[in-house]
Formats: structure tokens, sequence, C-alpha cells
């Protein structure tokens, strides 16, 4: 894949990268040493071929089969997303919006299909209390789940994610 870097005087810290085409566009902030330049570069192409080979499964039509399945509100918006680092999803309540981690791509169906049900219950509850974990359990899979990404090393016993 071809790359090509565009330096930014507005931008300050942040490093973006939009594929048109088979061009990378990369954007930079203007003052980026050379070095940091290379290393953004490096790790912006990884983002894009780790995405590039995803399986991708159709997000949006297992939301909508799982809120109907478990009586939780469809999202407005659900997507894959490279920067989670140490979380399976996130949740925008006030935007309906729900981000999975695109680190679980190659996982099993159900243990994706869990992290789904976990955030569209953030739809409803923005904790982590027992009203969020009842409606979370009604997922029959969610303990199991629950251990097999603690298993992964994707979670650690007692996180609430």
């Amino acid at each position: 894949m071809e790359v090509e870097v565009i330096r930014s005087r507005r931008r300050r810290k942040t490093v973006q990268a939009q594929r048109v085409g088979n061009v990378l566009r990369v954007r930079v902030p203007a003052g980026l040493s050379a070095a940091e330049e290379k290393r953004w570069v490096n790790e912006m192409l990884r983002r894009a071929e780790r995405r590039q080979r995803l399986p991708s499964p159709d997000l949006e039509v297992r939301a909508k089969r799982l809120a109907a399945k478990f009586g939780l509100e469809r999202p407005v918006e659900i997507r894959w997303v490279d920067n989670q680092e140490s979380r399976w999803g996130s949740c925008s309540p006030w935007e309906g919006t729900v981000r999975i981690s695109s680190k679980l791509a190659g996982e099993p169906g159900w243990v994706l299909d869990y992290v789904i049900v976990h955030e569209l219950a953030h739809l409803y509850v923005g904790g982590h209390g027992k009203a969020f974990w009842r409606l979370v359990n009604r997922y029959p899979l969610a303990e199991r789940a629950r251990g097999f990404l603690i298993a992964r090393g994707l979670g650690e016993p007692g996180d609430d994610r």
C-alpha cells in the first residue's frame, strides 16, 4: 500500500490515517520528528492492514439480532475500532454509539456477541451495578464469555469491562 504523509501546522498532537483507494494518507503534526513520523506511519500501516484482514462480522446485523432477542435497545451506530488497548468495547449512551475493539474480530462469535450485549446494556445503565449485570446476564453465555476473555488475556478477574 502506498503512503502519503501530510504535515499540518494546525495539528498539534494527533495522528490520523485514512485510506483512499490504494493510498494511506497519514496526517501528522508539522513539528513531528522524522523518527516519530516513521513510527506513526508504521503504526498506521499496521492498523490499516489489520483492518483489511478482519473477517469482519457484520456488527450492525449482530447488534440488531441481539437487541431484539434480549430486549435491549439498538445502537444508533456500532463499529470496529483499533484504538482500544485495554477494553473490549465502549459505549456512548448519550449518542447511542457502540465501539468494539478490532482485537475481538478473530474471537468466537459467542464471545463477540457477549461484548455487544455488554455494550448494549450500557445504553440503559451507565455503570456496572446490579441492574446492569441483570441485563447482561440475559445472554446465556455471559459468564462463559467473561471467563474466555480473562483466559485469553483480554481481561482480568474483577475488571468491570
